[in-house]
């Protein structure tokens, strides 16, 4: 979808997070005869100060505000993240928080203040199917390829967004920058890990955020055999190899997290491949299929894909089931749905089947 599929001169907000890509997003649209406002969104302590947000908007020569949503961000992004360790889980933060604040709370804000159109600087291409209506696709550049943070987005939305970046790669975008002699803050980066935990050390924001960590428990074969002690389930994760401390003949890995007994299982590589998968509260960007369906699953952000039958059921769920067993289906993350660039929609991973 390009710029003549939006009323001329429309009016549209882009989420200015103090970035490259945000910012060049802003400069493209307007280029295309919008009329831009930039939004900063405040989600936690830390990130780009209000001068270079200053300096930014100024450069862009566009008007722009700040909403403090740190309320809802540590309401629904933090408390789910710790949630959901604290059940043995691996969450997805980025795709919770691009579900919830991003296209929740901040396009719910714009439509309150009459603000038809939102624009990211995400990586995703939408363009129109053969029945007219947008659906959303791989980003040109598939290395910086972001479509799967977007899968849980309502597809009654997608008219109303704009992703000026979808056919540029980072290379180009980021010449953009520097061509349109805009400001870079020093003490800003651009996001790797989580954007509230800069240094990666979430077992430390755990541990402050619900007051301790679980306590420590026993480290089982895929047998039940008992094979030493393991430190609390928030320092494992499903495919992790290191720092297991169990001496073997061959690597031992983490197949799989038991909360209710307070159990790491661990099993050899082999012991770690799974045919398949149940997911649950599936959204979909297409009109919802029935019964069966062949797509290509990504069970997580870069995992290239798996060809796959998925099986629904009244409910919502969908057993996956996939054409070569894949390693580390770990509950809790997100699970995204493609046939050839086009994002179908995903669910939350719920089990590994066996």
């Amino acid at each position: 979808m390009g710029s003549s599929d939006f009323p001329a001169g429309a009016q549209v907000a882009v989420a200015l997070s103090g970035g490259v890509d945000s910012a060049v997003a802003a400069a493209l649209l307007q280029e295309q005869g919008f009329k831009v406002v930039g939004v900063h969104l405040r989600l936690a302590a830390g990130g780009p100060g209000r001068g270079h947000l200053q300096a930014l908007a100024q450069g862009l020569g566009i008007p722009w505000c700040e909403w403090d949503l740190q309320e809802d961000f540590s309401r629904l992004v933090l408390d789910y993240f710790a949630g959901e360790y604290a059940r043995g889980r691996t969450p997805n933060p980025c795709v919770r928080c691009n579900m919830a604040i991003k296209f929740g709370r901040l396009w719910h804000r714009l439509q309150e203040n009459g603000v038809p159109f939102l624009a990211t600087g995400h990586y995703v291409r939408l363009e129109r199917g053969g029945d007219g209506t947008p659906e959303m696709l791989r980003g040109a550049d598939r290395t910086k390829d972001q479509s799967y943070f977007l899968q849980r987005l309502p597809r009654e939305l997608l008219p109303h967004l704009l992703f000026p970046l979808g056919e540029m790669t980072k290379k180009e975008v980021r010449q953009r920058y520097r061509d349109l002699g805009l400001p870079q803050a020093e003490d800003y980066r651009e996001s790797q890990e989580l954007c509230f935990i800069p240094q990666g050390r979430y077992q430390e924001f755990l541990q402050e955020r619900r007051r301790g960590l679980g306590p420590p428990g026993d480290l089982v074969d895929c047998q039940g055999r008992v094979l030493g002690r393991h430190r609390g389930l928030e320092h494992y994760t499903v495919g992790q190899r290191r720092g297991l401390g169990v001496p073997a003949a061959a690597p031992y890995y983490v197949v799989e997290l038991r909360p209710q007994a307070n159990q790491v299982v661990l099993g050899y590589k082999e012991e770690l491949f799974s045919p398949g998968l149940r997911a649950s509260g599936v959204n979909w960007l297409i009109d919802p299929p029935e019964g069966h369906l062949r797509a290509r699953a990504v069970i997580r952000y870069r995992h290239p894909g798996v060809d796959a039958d998925l099986y629904l059921d009244q409910n919502g769920e969908v057993r996956v089931s996939f054409d070569t067993p894949q390693a580390a289906v770990a509950p809790g993350q997100a699970v995204a749905f493609y046939q050839g660039d086009r994002l179908l929609g995903g669910g939350w991973i719920e089990e590994r089947l066996p």
